[in-house]
């Protein structure tokens, strides 16, 4: 059965701007009550008192941020880098063989960016320009879902023992969402950390990041 108390709580755990920012103590609570109420009450489907749901506040108890900034300014060179189209296709029969011929066709090129990655359901190939021709050519008789040209990318080294930093992905998207800079795919390995994003983002991008480190 739902409570103001559990009804509020679930709301704050899914909202981690709100989380976070109430576990640095920078919300009224007066004020969010009255922003949370009409949810509130939605969700209840009967009127709720802006002061019980202030009660309901001061019970809770926000994750406090475990990321420290030594872990940030751990973090390795930032390589950027332009011209970066993606196809994304449908899993199929015969695409692992594509992909084996498109791999095998650059391994003696220097300097030209490939890399893919596999879902369940849909495979995405992120190559670099002068590729873009081979790419159409081996995989053309797969179902293309989507092409998206002049991407840039910014690759990260990430911290020693990363894996085990808690947050560290959290605090990066926040900052990013804080200034409006769409992420449009992401790709992590155990050592690095690689974002990419439309091409009118990419400065805005690196500087923040870069910010980051130095914090």
């Amino acid at each position: 059965m739902n409570t103001i108390t559990s009804c509020v709580h679930g709301m704050l755990r899914h909202q981690p701007f709100l989380d976070d920012a109430l576990s640095k103590d920078l919300l009224n609570f007066s004020a969010l009550a009255e922003h949370l109420q009409p949810e509130v009450e939605k969700i209840l489907r009967k009127p709720v008192k802006q002061g019980s749901i202030i009660m309901a506040l001061r019970r809770y108890s926000p994750q406090r941020n475990l990321l420290k900034n030594a872990n940030l300014r751990e973090m390795g060179d930032i390589v950027v880098r332009s011209g970066i189209t993606e196809f994304t296709y449908l899993n199929s029969n015969t695409l692992l063989g594509n992909q084996a011929m498109l791999m095998n066709s650059v391994k003696d090129q220097i300097g030209v960016y490939l890399n893919y990655s596999s879902t369940y359901q849909e495979s995405n190939i992120l190559v670099s320009t002068d590729l873009k021709e081979r790419v159409a050519d081996f995989f053309k008789d797969e179902t293309l879902v989507s092409v998206k040209s002049e991407l840039s990318s910014i690759t990260i080294a990430l911290p020693k023992n990363s894996s085990k930093t808690v947050g560290l992905y959290f605090y990066i998207f926040k900052l990013l969402a804080y200034e409006g800079i769409p992420v449009f795919e992401m790709i992590s390995t155990s050592n690095y950390f690689a974002l990419f994003l439309e091409k009118e983002y990419i400065n805005q991008a690196f500087l923040l990041l870069n910010e980051i480190k130095i914090s």
